[in-house]
């Protein structure tokens, strides 16, 4: 694995002690290096990798870590490294793949302090925040809250609120956004590009903090959320001149199976129309059955309660 610890932002880029109203070295001591492998024959290995590396965030006074939750799917082997050099075993105790977080419990002390949860909505567009990583202030960000909105990702990914911030965390997976009170307000998923005062510039998308509370205590007790099972399609879409398309299939999903086919578009789910990622990632997965899904009846057979139609028309 890469070796991420030999660089540092330039000073100017890095938050000031003497700027902030909390304890800004024990808040960035809370950030651990993570560090997981995957067995190669592992469904996500071919997409996310099978060694990866990121950021998690000590979030309770027993060693929990918080991360998001790609950097553990399926990992076999964790490694978590604190600022003060102590390296312990971790355990990949849950993933909620509505949010994205995910939780690792640490195999040994690493001693290193709880950071305090927040709440997203204690922060405002416009408002200084600091995207921290692991290694202290070297690898800490000053940057903006600069959108707070929908973002609907291409694998069935939806968030109705995400947080973006500016500019962007080279590292940010699993990076801790820490508000001026010096409490966790969400982490750090995706490097994404937005418009910003008539230009674009790269930033990060932030999972909000608000989504864990819910959902950490049965994380905790029985790794998953207790919610219902979501059904998944495995398809990977896009949005093309107005159309959703499908753009990528996982291979052996109900998508594929059912006959979908790269170039498809995507017209309705669950009885409602698709005209954007949104929709498709966030239509009422409650009246979904996986088994009933069925599409064009000259590549599929049809069974009872279809769930997807699409067009064959192809636009790539």
């Amino acid at each position: 694995m890469a070796d991420l610890s030999n660089w540092a932002f330039p000073p100017e880029m890095q938050p000031k002690p003497e700027e902030a109203r909390f304890d800004l070295e024990a808040a960035l001591d809370s950030m651990v290096l993570l560090r997981a492998e995957v067995p190669e024959d592992a469904f996500t290995a071919g997409i996310l990798g099978t060694e990866r590396i990121g950021n998690g965030v000590v979030v309770r006074d027993d060693g929990l870590v918080l991360t998001i939750g790609y950097l553990i799917t399926e990992a076999t082997t964790i490694w978590l490294n604190t600022n003060k050099g102590t390296a312990v075993p971790g355990h990949p105790l849950a993933y909620d793949q509505p949010t994205g977080f995910g939780l690792v419990q640490p195999l040994g002390r690493l001693g290193a302090p709880a950071l305090a949860r927040g709440t997203a909505a204690s922060c405002r567009v416009g408002d200084e925040v600091v995207v921290a990583g692991h290694g202290g202030r070297k690898h800490a960000l000053k940057a903006r809250l600069i959108a707070k909105r929908e973002f609907a990702g291409y694998w069935e990914y939806v968030l109705d609120e995400a947080l973006f911030t500016a500019p962007a965390h080279p590292h940010w997976s699993g990076a801790a956004l820490v508000g001026a009170e010096g409490r966790l307000l969400g982490i750090g998923s995706l490097m994404v590009q937005e418009e910003l005062g008539g230009r674009t510039v790269q930033g990060n998308m932030i999972v909000p903090i608000d989504l864990l509370e819910p959902i950490l205590e049965d994380m905790v007790k029985l790794g998953r959320a207790k919610r219902p099972s979501r059904p998944w399609l495995g398809l990977y879409a896009t949005e093309v001149k107005g159309h959703v398309v499908v753009s990528g299939l996982a291979g052996g999903a109900p998508a594929e199976r059912a006959g979908v086919q790269v170039g498809d578009i995507v017209i309705e789910v669950a009885g409602g129309r698709v005209g954007g990622l949104a929709d498709l990632g966030a239509f009422d997965r409650s009246k979904v059955r996986c088994e009933g899904l069925c599409g064009d009846p000259a590549r599929a057979k049809p069974r009872p309660r279809s769930t997807v139609r699409w067009s064959t028309h192809s636009m790539i």
